[in-house]
């Protein structure tokens, strides 16, 4: 695997599946709880990181969301944020579109304007201080009604400028995606980019709901497609990117083996396939880790990992001509190795 795993590490990446609470690492964790006074169940970092085990997306969630609690100002959140592109820079990557979660910080009581202040601060420097361009997701918590995601969006509408789409995560079962329609046809008439969670637990229907109802231009997770012929080939025709998060998909039982991972036969299908971190602060990786354990479980080669890389700016917002440049270096990197 070394040669692989050089090649790995060499080539320039793009992140499409990030929510940037997931990057909370039990140290930030510790001292945000310390610098605003947050009262946690935790004495330890042995003991945080012994909360960060957990066996399906419930138990992570409600982990995920107990650890929000310790952000509370737009320091925090700059600085969780400048944290997560200090540790993909290092993993070659060049080009992240980010989740975040404000329902999460305005149900308890944080103003909408911290969060992504202290986000656009951190994402705004990037490009000098890492040599990283953006893109700003922002997400619907879908265990929250259509009617929440539309104060949401009210609170939004002074940063629209800087927001380049929206998304829909947290808890999946028995909350199909069909239940937002509205407000993705706000957010499309609005010109942003359309993005949804579906397929990760859900069945293949919510794909099909995210497609036909919400009509995103990105699968998020996308795994349970595999289990409709007719769905995958739809996928395949559109030529639509899933970002999927293999470690995550271990981390929350999705697959019980990563060597059961789908990643090598959505290739095959045809697939537009992407490799993420997701959670990377839960679900033990970040980018150059899921690649490498991927491609050991599954058996990637070297084509793959490098049509995985393109993928991933092929299946990112950025316009064709950044899009062209990066796909340029991976060739002359992978000719290289």
């Amino acid at each position: 695997m070394s040669n692989l795993n050089a090649l790995i590490e060499a080539l320039p990446k793009a992140e499409l599946h990030l929510h940037l609470e997931g990057s909370l690492e039990p140290e930030q964790l510790m001292e945000f709880a310390a610098r605003n006074g947050v009262d946690i169940p935790f004495k330890t970092l042995e003991e945080v990181r012994a909360a960060y085990e957990f066996s399906n997306l419930q138990d992570f969630l409600d982990i995920y969301y107990q650890g929000m609690s310790v952000l509370q100002t737009e320091a925090d959140f700059h600085d969780l944020t400048d944290a997560y592109l200090q540790r993909v820079a290092a993993d070659n990557v060049r080009h992240v579109e980010v989740f975040f979660d404000p329902q999460g910080h305005t149900d308890r009581g944080i103003p909408f304007d911290v969060p992504i202040k202290g986000i656009l601060r951190a994402l705004d420097a990037a490009e000098a201080k890492y040599g990283i361009t953006y893109r700003l997701i922002m997400c619907f918590l879908r265990h929250l009604s259509e009617e929440d995601a539309f104060e949401t969006w009210e609170q939004a509408q002074p940063w629209l400028s800087k927001i380049h789409g929206i998304g829909l995560d947290s808890s999946e079962n028995g909350h199909p995606p069909s239940k937002f329609t509205r407000i993705y046809e706000a957010a499309r008439k609005a010109g942003l980019k359309l993005v949804a969670h579906a397929g990760e637990e859900g069945p293949p229907s919510y794909v099909y709901e995210a497609l036909d109802d919400l009509k995103i231009d990105r699968i998020d997770h996308g795994n349970r497609s595999l289990e409709d012929d007719a769905l995958v080939a739809r996928i395949k025709e559109a030529g639509l990117t899933l970002t999927v998060c293999p470690l995550s998909n271990l981390s929350l039982c999705v697959v019980d083996d990563l060597k059961d991972h789908p990643m090598k036969r959505m290739l095959e299908l045809g697939l537009k396939a992407t490799i993420n971190s997701d959670d990377p602060a839960y679900f033990g990786g970040y980018m150059n880790e899921n690649y490498r354990q991927t491609a050991e479980a599954v058996g990637l080669t070297r084509e793959e990992i490098i049509t995985i890389a393109k993928n991933g700016f092929t299946g990112s917002f950025l316009s064709p001509e950044e899009q062209a440049r990066h796909l340029a270096e991976i060739d002359r990197i992978a000719s290289a190795h």
